[in-house]
């Protein structure tokens, strides 16, 4: 058990180390720049395992896990780390336990504490009357050892993204009371994902067959091409079975901004090195490290680059920093510094890695040749290999890529840089800390990420009351969500506070629905006001007159 809970532990600090300067985790944050937290909450690393089927109707066995798929993404977007079901699989299988089981309270004690766990979150469903489900949740504190109070939701079976969304957002309000993002919002996530893409997607996720796991994967996305993490499974999907072309294809459907992105251009990147398009592999990998620069990515990208015929030392060596107990990091930038000509460093680095692993037989054997008679010329232009090293013709051994990556690794050392952006803030006069909020609020808005908007929007709002821009970003929320009243009141208050195009359009918008035309051509007259080139305004007074026209 121990070595489980060691790993979890290790790939969750590695990657920061990486990616910050100043070491910090949340374990080894000084008490006095914690933000303050709700009463008796501590930590923010969440287990959400399966829910129990208590229908006595084997054919809902999935639901089981599609409370901690959703339940997973809606806490990430409240701002917990949750464990993911990758993890959460490992754990079962070192601690050898079945990948299906149902633990009992004692047994989901030890998985939390061998993951290193705050929280835990289970539960069961029941078939009620008319088609309808019944899920109860609980919440264990690990490190107390104490339940929180049942969590109750029912709702159509047909609408389950609404009722495990609705679950989620109790969920949370128990995690911490003073979460101000209102339940409308969690239920316009996923808000048009229909049943039946949502079950052939988890039906995907457990089957055991792989041509299983593609077949139910290609009808969600064929039901939903807009559900992304139908298409990242799928993409999996396609690699674990050495489909690479079909892979790379289907991964490189993720936008760019998608919250798996990272995930998604990584094994992109190595579908596309296996079928020899080094370039596309290149791309994906430098994607993902000039984002969150983990070793294995840097690595990968420069085996990538080599195989192009360019040097790659800089990036080795930046992986060799990184993470310097990692043989295969030395023994790559040993082959790059033999490629440059200089043998002394190379043989330094091949040392090192035989120091890591005695056995390699392939660095015995390139140590050997560094130490015999050079038959390479020096490089003159370091910038550039001075023979193609894909081909391996000049008789050094090729670099290794990395098969694979700690997703942990990755989503905690966002999740720490967040929380070393939050430091940041609240460093930061309020008015500056406000702005600063609504502007990754306004990012997230963009990007279609509602929920993580409005925590943005209402946490500026705390910073600083009157923020217009802060009222007019939740004015957006609420109309999206479809709470018209609630827009038009933010709406309202942000230009009382401030007159601007965004609150004007939102009212704007709201007036062209209901066919308040007059209404609605006065709100964009307003907004020309405040910006008489805003191109958004302009577009929304044609839209109005073509309504006029037509009403004619």
């Amino acid at each position: 058990m121990g070595s489980v809970s060691r790993k979890f532990r290790i790939i969750f600090t590695a990657a920061l180390a990486f990616c910050v300067v100043a070491p910090f985790t949340l374990a080894q944050e000084p008490a006095q720049t914690k933000p303050p937290e709700p009463p008796q909450m501590h930590g923010r690393l969440l287990l959400v395992l399966p829910f129990e089927n208590k229908t006595g109707v084997d054919g809902l066995d999935w639901i089981g896990e599609a409370f901690p798929d959703i339940l997973n993404r809606r806490l990430n977007s409240a701002g917990y780390l949750t464990i993911s079901r990758g993890d959460r699989l490992y754990a079962f299988d070192h601690l050898g336990l079945p990948l299906n089981l149902q633990p009992s309270r004692a047994m989901t004690i030890r998985i939390a504490q061998t993951l290193d766990a705050d929280y835990v979150i289970f539960g069961s469903y029941t078939l009620g009357s008319d088609h309808e489900l019944d899920a109860s949740a609980e919440i264990l504190d690990v490190s107390a050892l104490r339940l929180g109070a049942l969590i109750d939701q029912s709702g159509d079976q047909d609408r389950l993204v609404n009722l495990i969304n609705s679950l989620a957002w109790k969920v949370t309000k128990q995690l911490d009371p003073r979460f101000a993002v209102e339940e409308q919002t969690f239920l316009a996530a996923d808000g048009d994902l229909h049943t039946d893409a949502f079950e052939a997607y988890i039906q995907g996720l457990v089957a055991q067959a792989p041509d299983q796991q593609v077949a139910h994967l290609r009808e969600a996305v064929r039901l939903d091409p807009a559900f992304d993490p139908a298409w990242l499974a799928l993409g999996r999907a396609y690699f674990s079975n050495q489909d690479f072309t079909a892979a790379a294809q289907t991964l490189g459907r993720l936008p760019q901004d998608d919250p798996n992105a990272l995930q998604a251009d990584f094994y992109r990147g190595l579908a596309s090195f296996y079928t020899g398009n080094y370039k596309d592999a290149e791309d994906a990998f430098a994607f993902d490290s000039t984002r969150l620069p983990l070793p294995e990515v840097v690595n990968n990208q420069g085996v990538a680059a080599s195989r192009r015929g360019k040097d790659a030392t800089a990036l080795f060596q930046q992986a060799v920093t990184a993470d310097p107990r990692d043989p295969d990091y030395h023994f790559n930038l040993a082959v790059a510094l033999d490629h440059r000509g200089d043998r002394t460093a190379a043989l330094e680095q091949i040392e090192e890695e035989l120091k890591l692993r005695p056995g390699d037989t392939e660095a015995q054997t390139f140590e050997a040749q560094l130490k015999g008679p050079s038959t390479q010329q020096p490089n003159p232009d370091p910038g550039h290999a001075i023979t193609d090293p894909g081909t391996g013709d000049s008789g050094i051994p090729l670099e290794r890529i990395k098969r694979s990556y700690s997703e942990a690794g990755f989503r905690q050392a966002a999740f720490e840089l967040e929380q070393v952006q939050q430091m940041r803030l609240e460093s930061m006069p309020e008015d500056q800390r406000a702005a600063a909020l609504v502007k990754d609020g306004d990012a997230f808005f963009g990007r279609g990420l509602v929920l993580e908007a409005e925590r943005e929007y209402r946490e500026a709002l705390a910073a600083d009351s009157a923020s217009a821009p802060a009222h007019a970003g939740l004015a957006a929320v609420d109309e999206r969500d479809g709470d018209s009243s609630a827009a038009r009141q933010e709406a309202q208050a942000s230009i009382g506070l401030k007159p601007n195009v965004p609150a004007y359009l939102v009212l704007a918008r709201l007036d062209l629905q209901a066919n308040q035309l007059n209404a609605a051509q006065n709100d964009v007259d307003g907004a020309l006001r405040v910006d008489p080139n805003s191109a958004n305004a302009k577009g929304m007074a044609m839209a109005i007159a073509r309504r006029q026209t037509g009403n004619q």
